[in-house]
């Protein structure tokens, strides 16, 4: 869009100026050129975050250079209990009850944000009422990556001594891990990406290694740390990891129309897949349920592989689906199709069997 265009070509949501907001809120603004017509981004305040919210920003501004993407980072519960891990006081809305607030209410102090930026491994497969999933945008690599200490000889997991401490929080990885290196320990460990990876590093750290995502390695251009990258049948990566995900208001049509130029259609395709699975088997983040998938644009053809685990590896059910996929409502059904197929091999028995408030 062209800022010389007419005003009364322009949607009115764009031509809101800035309100004043609380100089006195720890949250963090980066606001742009006041002359242009503003649209506002919201994401959380971890370093990050803010990088993912930026980096939509920079791909909005690129595809509508008439106008300009403030960013608006909110700190939520997720981000400040740092000493439990999830599984123990909640699930994916602590990363996401804040922003969708800001996103469907004007709340004194702040701006009314279009759209909310999130990694998409943290959003629920059930969005709250008001909201929808917006756009998807290219997947980063969605592998677990293994940090080892650095003073440490090692280089992959089948190294580590017996009784060596892993840390993750995820029950994902913790399980599938169990499950092929029983002799290995596995503990949480909090906070962002760099405070575990200071942990990791503390002279009296516990840790002899720590998994984090690959994607915000690179994010962070922290790719350096990474020791070596984790595949199946070692590891299934998690439903959405590595990709963006941009929650607008439903019946935006204005909003709808600005993020759909950053879409990626075979990202979307696989990541659509895979919340479709996790949302006919009613997991969340703290469940262990692991994909892979790929998309051939060629043939147009959907490949999705799950695994569903016991918490203590002992159990394990897995499957793959494939077939043509040209529409977000086919790549639903491959989920579905592929959740049916797990369901049959028994997974629903060891999701049902999981109580998670008994997990220390």
């Amino acid at each position: 869009m062209d800022n010389t265009d007419s005003r009364a070509d322009t949607p009115e949501i764009y031509e809101r100026l800035a309100t004043p907001v609380n100089p006195g809120t720890p949250d963090f603004y980066d606001f742009d050129d006041e002359t242009k017509f503003k649209v506002y981004v919201g994401g959380r305040r971890s370093q990050l975050a803010v990088v993912q919210s930026r980096w939509v920003a920079a791909k909005l501004r690129d595809v509508h250079p008439g106008m300009t993407f403030p960013v608006i980072a909110l700190s939520t519960l997720g981000d400040n209990v740092q000493n439990k891990p999830l599984y123990a006081f909640g699930g994916k809305a602590l990363w996401t009850k804040e922003l969708e607030k800001l996103l469907l209410e004007k709340v004194p102090g702040y701006e009314q944000v279009d759209m909310v930026v999130h990694s998409l491994k943290d959003m629920p497969t059930q969005l709250p009422e008001g909201c929808i999933l917006g756009a998807i945008t290219e997947r980063e690599d969605p592998r677990d990556a293994l940090c080892i200490k650095s003073t440490s000889p090692w280089k992959y997991l089948a190294d580590l001594p017996d009784g060596s401490i892993v840390g993750t929080s995820s029950l994902r990885r913790s399980a599938q891990l169990r499950r092929r290196y029983p002799t290995l320990q596995f503990e949480p460990v909090r906070g962002t990406l760099g405070t575990r990876l200071d942990k990791l590093e503390a002279e009296d750290s516990r840790y002899a290694a720590i998994i984090l995502a690959a994607a915000g390695l690179h994010r962070l251009h922290l790719q350096d740390r990474i020791t070596s990258y984790l595949e199946p049948p070692d590891m299934y990566y998690a439903v959405g990891q590595g990709a963006l995900g941009i929650e607008i208001r439903g019946g935006d049509a204005r909003i709808q129309k600005l993020v759909s130029r950053i879409n990626h259609r075979s990202t979307s395709f696989r990541c659509r897949a895979e919340r479709s699975l996790m949302r006919t088997l009613e997991g969340g983040c703290s469940v262990p349920i692991g994909v892979q998938s790929s998309y051939d644009s060629t043939s147009g053809t959907l490949r999705i592989a799950g695994i569903v685990v016991s918490v203590d590896g002992s159990e394990a059910v897995e499957g793959e689906v494939s077939s043509e996929v040209y529409s977000d409502q086919e790549a639903d059904q491959v989920g579905i199709d592929l959740a049916a197929d797990l369901v049959a091999k028994g997974a629903k028995r060891i999701l049902d069997e999981i109580h998670l408030d008994h997990i220390s």
